[in-house]
């Protein structure tokens, strides 16, 4: 694999700040330029060594980039495709790490058509409730997975530049469809962080949510632990992934009336039938994420 000479990030958070870390270490970078609109953030980036040097002009700080990471929100992505395409050396690669796929993949085709071979989208399977450069750490992807979802024009040099460079940082990679991805990581990602904020809303109008607060243990704080992650990311993934979603939300009210019909008849054995389903296949699932 060879070293980068200059990878810019297009977004200097907990995503884009940890792969410049981990390649850091590995010593599979020389110079890391973050990009972003909070001064603030860059100064803490800089003073963490999570880059080297800060820019807000997407435009001016790819050129000469060997790899260009959009780490940003997926909408915000086609405002910065957009004003990086005229300065993009033909050698450089552009990768994403959004979290919906068939969108971010219609961006490349829309905004970056000549350079398309270059183009490799792909999902690290990793983050965090907190953000910011801040949160940005050296092992987050040890062990990880990462998704690729390459275009039909992906050049296979392209593909493995990628791979290296996220094998490098402990990472397991993959590769599926964009469809296929946004249609797994809805059931398993995009809904549940749903699910938590509108859980989190229900207790807030409740007339006595103070005392609710007051009284919540562990089983609220697990539960509702992702309904603090980044709203803007959260809210642009729920607009971009929206087929999906919406499919993923109606298969949950069905869940939820199937309960609430269960509990107003007083049905305990269809109750019980719920929840020692459910309750089997998350041990099941517990146990083989950790073997």
């Amino acid at each position: 694999m060879r070293k980068l000479k200059k990878l810019v990030l297009l977004g200097t958070g907990l995503i884009g700040g940890s792969f410049s870390l981990a390649l850091k270490r590995a010593k599979c970078v020389e110079h890391v330029v973050g990009v972003g609109r909070n001064p603030d953030n860059l100064a803490r980036a800089l003073e963490l060594n999570v880059i080297d040097e800060a820019s807000n002009d997407a435009a001016s700080a790819v050129i000469d980039a060997d790899l260009v990471l959009l780490s940003a929100p997926v909408g915000q992505m086609a405002v910065l495709l957009q004003q990086i395409a005229p300065h993009l050396p033909a050698h450089c690669i552009v990768s994403d790490a959004g979290s919906t796929k068939q969108d971010v993949c219609a961006l490349y085709q829309q905004y970056l058509p000549q350079h398309l071979s270059r183009c490799v989208p792909g999902h690290p399977i990793a983050g965090s409730e907190l953000s910011g450069a801040a949160a940005a750490q050296y092992g987050l992807y040890e062990g990880r997975r990462v998704v690729l979802t390459p275009l039909a024009e992906s050049a296979p040099e392209s593909i493995e530049l990628l791979r290296s460079l996220w094998q490098a940082c402990g990472a397991q990679v993959f590769e599926m469809s964009a469809a296929e991805h946004d249609g797994v990581f809805s059931a398993v990602s995009h809904v549940p962080h749903l699910l938590a904020f509108s859980y989190m809303n229900a207790v807030l109008d409740r007339h006595n949510a103070a005392l609710c607060f007051d009284f919540a243990a562990t089983g609220f704080r697990d539960f509702t632990r992702i309904a603090a992650s980044h709203p803007e990311m959260w809210r642009d993934i729920a607009l971009a992934n929206k087929d999906a979603i919406l499919l993923d939300l109606k298969a949950n009210v069905a869940q939820l009336l199937a309960l609430i019909d269960c509990i107003e008849h007083h049905d305990a054995l269809g109750l019980n039938e719920q929840i020692v389903r459910a309750s089997a296949a998350r041990n099941q699932w517990g146990h083989r994420s950790r073997s």
